[in-house]
């Protein structure tokens, strides 16, 4: 029997539902996200494999660090984008604060002055 690779094509998936699922769906329960049916490179052979879940966990968002980020006062095009992105104007520190991803994107990484717990 070959080995599933890369020039094994996909023919048919189905959902556990579909007729011709329902034993692996009955073998692998609620695990079991869909079937499918690949063909060897020659379509000499037919391969049936199973997409199973294996771990289930929370989602985690990203925390939204801030950061202080020095912009100079000439520099008014970049403030309109920082500002654009929601970032605010610290005047007693005399920085911009955004979020990290913000800083990154517009390519300030190396303006960051602090970082705000």
């Amino acid at each position: 029997m070959p080995k599933v690779n890369s020039r094994m094509r996909v023919t048919k998936t189905m959902s556990p539902h579909d007729p011709g699922a329902i034993k692996l769906a009955q073998k692998f329960g609620d695990r079991l996200l869909c079937v499918r049916h690949r063909v060897d490179a020659e379509g000499r052979y037919r391969q049936t494999t199973v997409e199973l879940i294996v771990d289930r966990a929370l989602v985690q968002s990203r925390s939204e660090r801030l950061v202080g980020v020095k912009i100079g006062l000439h520099e008014e095009s970049l403030q309109a984008l920082a500002r654009a992105g929601g970032a605010k104007w610290d005047p007693h520190a005399k920085l911009w604060r955004m979020p990290k991803r913000l800083a990154t994107r517009l390519g300030l990484l190396l303006r960051i002055k602090e970082t705000c717990p």
